[in-house]
């Protein structure tokens, strides 16, 4: 086990004890030997946590602590850089922006240790095949969404028919070659699917839809469901 994950086990098995807890105890079930441990607990007070005690007393973690630089394993930055890399290569300028800020972040408070597993994962995305197509502001389809307002679509379909929605956006779906907003049509009275290339103008109402996002998302969710079912069905603006 790598030092950090070491670390991070420890700290879990604090919190699973409210009372003081012996060292031998706790070297016991990571599997080191009590001096390793005892330096683990020096190393952990050394980055902030509020862990109190001493040898021969036992320890124990101040409830309410959260100790950022050793919440993630090994495999779960993996996973985060791998996300954070895909955002960077298929999401929009903004998002883009967003994610190399918030993966600054996350990696100024990382011990160096786990900073260099973070920047140096072998874990790739590959090339994106298509340029964003979109003349729509994507930010203002995410604040939508946020506030629940309705949306005023100005559509052009697969045969470049114009139509004129007032939506309900529920979601956003980013693909490799695409982005599809969710959301409820009050035109066809249903869920429906519209690319965000296809968006020739949109404009933010300002009237809230009527129902929750949450309750909304839900039932899209169901309804996607049900229409994968072997029998089939088609969704679409």
């Amino acid at each position: 086990m790598a030092r950090s994950e070491r670390l991070l086990a420890l700290l879990q098995l604090l919190r699973r004890h409210r009372h003081p807890v012996s060292g031998a105890t706790l070297a016991d079930e990571l599997g080191v030997s009590i001096r390793t441990l005892y330096r683990d607990i020096a190393t952990l007070q050394a980055q902030g946590a509020d862990i109190e005690g001493e040898p021969g007393v036992g320890y124990v973690l101040r409830p309410g602590f959260m100790l950022p630089p050793l919440m993630f394993s090994q495999s779960e930055l993996e996973a985060l850089m791998l996300g954070f890399r895909w955002v960077q290569k298929f999401a929009d300028m903004p998002m883009t922006k967003a994610a190399s800020d918030a993966l600054a972040k996350i990696s100024a408070v990382l011990p160096a240790e786990l900073r260099d597993e973070l920047e140096n994962t072998a874990l790739l995305v590959g090339p994106r095949r298509v340029v964003d197509a979109e003349v729509v502001d994507l930010v203002l389809l995410r604040s939508a969404i946020r506030r629940e307002r309705k949306l005023r679509l100005a559509y052009a379909d697969a045969a470049a028919t114009f139509t004129d929605r007032v939506v309900w956006p529920v979601a956003l779906g980013y693909f490799e070659e695409t982005r599809m907003l969710v959301a409820w049509c009050e035109a066809r009275n249903d869920f429906r699917h519209f690319r965000t290339d296809r968006m020739r103008e949109i404009t933010l109402l300002e009237s809230r839809y009527p129902r929750r996002r949450a309750q909304l998302l839900k039932d899209w969710r169901t309804q996607d469901s049900m229409r994968r079912q072997p029998e089939g069905g088609q969704s679409g603006a």
